[in-house]
């Protein structure tokens, strides 16, 4: 194979390789990619905000003025499974929806791994809800860990009622929680100052 070919070959392999770096013992639990690597097929939202670069999912608010917070909507629904993600937020606020009703316009309503600037990490969030905060784990726990405007691991646990999240391999929320079964994964823009979130190997395992 000469050179250029090599060089031609790496590059097409980009996309699948950026989508989800799966490792080997993930690929035999049976962990999935939730995107692949190239554009939002599978997904719904404001095409004005999401786009797909090198296999990053990214979403910015810098020049739109959002009424409501706006999501990035999986077409899917998913009841049990654990979810990982890399995610690097610039500023403001955002989260992972899931167990979670898709409204009208890319509004979601249910269960939210959040994760805010300076604050939030490792929390669950009722958005949309009457619960507000449900779980603090940001104070004393994900705070110790985040890596501000860097790549942090974030990883969601829904088994029947139990709930767990972690943040860079630290538990940070654990609860049990009936509210909702099932429903759509999504992914957060907050309206107010404008704003950037990254996503990236974005993956899940069904556990049933």
């Amino acid at each position: 194979m000469t050179l250029m070919s090599r060089w031609l070959l790496a590059f097409l392999l980009l996309p699948s390789l950026a989508s989800a770096q799966l490792s080997k013992e993930e690929r035999k639990q049976g962990f999935k990619p939730m995107f692949n690597g190239k554009n939002l097929k599978g997904w719904d939202g404001d095409p004005r905000l999401w786009r797909v670069e090198n296999g990053i999912v990214i979403g910015n608010t810098d020049n739109v003025k959002l009424q409501d917070n706006s999501f990035l909507i999986c077409k899917q629904e998913y009841s049990d499974f654990i979810l990982r993600a890399q995610v690097r937020l610039r500023n403001h606020n955002s989260g992972i929806q899931f167990r979670s009703e898709a409204l009208p316009n890319w509004v979601v309503k249910g269960l939210q791994a959040d994760l805010a600037e300076g604050n939030w990490w490792g929390s669950i969030y009722d958005e949309k809800g009457t619960r507000g905060v449900i779980s603090n784990g940001w104070k004393g726990k994900a705070e110790k860990v985040v890596k501000p405007k860097d790549w942090n691991d974030y990883e969601i646990l829904a088994d029947g009622e139990k709930i767990e999240l972690r943040v860079n391999g630290l538990l940070t929320s654990a609860i049990e929680d009936n509210s909702r079964r099932s429903g759509v994964i999504a992914l957060q823009l907050h309206r107010g100052p404008g704003m950037q979130v990254e996503f990236r190997n974005v993956r899940i395992k069904k556990l049933r």
